[in-house]
């Protein structure tokens, strides 16, 4: 059984002290028989919407078994304004290193998302030989009753990792859901369009962009309509979020907020 690492109190936001190599090792070694545990990796659209109260975000968040920084903007602003270093675990870099280093063509993996194109890359790109895709539709996360056939594909198919792809706040919320199926066992990690990435169909940003917490200026970039929301709109507010958090103490999430289980 692995122990629980150790937190950074971020604004009353437990942050696991972890970086996404620390990480993705934690998570080779737990127990696959314990019950289903999950991972989230909050940035900065998810720290904003999870100061708005947004209910979603902030249950799944309550109930998570590791929360890795995956804030490249975050970060500086951090140590700058609280002295705080910390880690990077982004979603994309805890992706790659698994399927590179800790899953074996044997592991069986499931993945919740992205239908038969991203499965042939995986097998194509891994030698995954036990691999179940299931894409669910459009908006099912607001029908219980699709909730529950990704659930019941989740118990059909188990697996040591847990790939929840149908993006974010949903990914969060049917690891919320699963944790509460006991039956289930196994790693969720939340990790948004990292397969994609992982798999070479869609290119990641650049070296250079990532190390100064660019990405999302790479995205940008490359498809300004989609974007110009997420990165304007949706993540952006992190910065006068933080900044009254130093000036006036209001933070990201009320103290004394759950920790879920390893």
């Amino acid at each position: 059984m692995t122990s629980d690492p150790a937190v950074i109190d971020f604004l009353g936001l437990p942050i696991s002290d972890l970086d996404s190599s620390q990480a993705a090792a934690l998570i080779s070694r737990r127990d696959p028989d314990l019950p289903f545990a999950y991972v989230v990796t909050p940035n900065a659209q998810h720290m904003v919407s999870l100061a708005k109260g947004d209910g979603p975000w902030r249950r799944a968040y309550e109930k998570a078994w590791l929360r890795l920084c995956d804030g490249r903007v975050v970060q500086p602003l951090a140590k700058w304004l609280f002295g705080l270093a910390l880690p990077h675990g982004s979603g994309s870099d805890l992706t790659l290193l698994l399927l590179q280093r800790h899953i074996e063509a044997d592991d069986a993996v499931t993945v919740i998302g992205g239908g038969v194109r991203l499965e042939a890359a995986l097998t194509a790109r891994y030698g995954l030989r036990r691999l179940a895709v299931y894409d669910p539709p459009f908006g099912f996360i607001r029908d219980p009753a699709a909730v529950a056939t990704c659930l019941d594909f989740l118990e059909k198919n188990p697996a040591r990792y847990i790939f929840l792809a149908v993006g974010a706040p949903q990914s969060e919320s049917l690891a919320l859901a699963a944790r509460d199926r006991a039956t289930l066992r196994g790693v969720g990690l939340c990790i948004g369009g990292s397969l994609l990435f992982a798999t070479g169909l869609v290119k990641r940003a650049p070296p250079i962009f990532r190390r100064y917490g660019l990405e999302g200026i790479y995205r940008l970039i490359q498809r300004p309509r989609s974007h110009f929301r997420r990165v304007f709109v949706e993540s952006l507010p992190i910065v006068w979020i933080l900044l009254r958090a130093r000036f006036h103490g209001r933070g990201i999430l009320p103290p004394g907020e759950g920790r879920g289980s390893p």
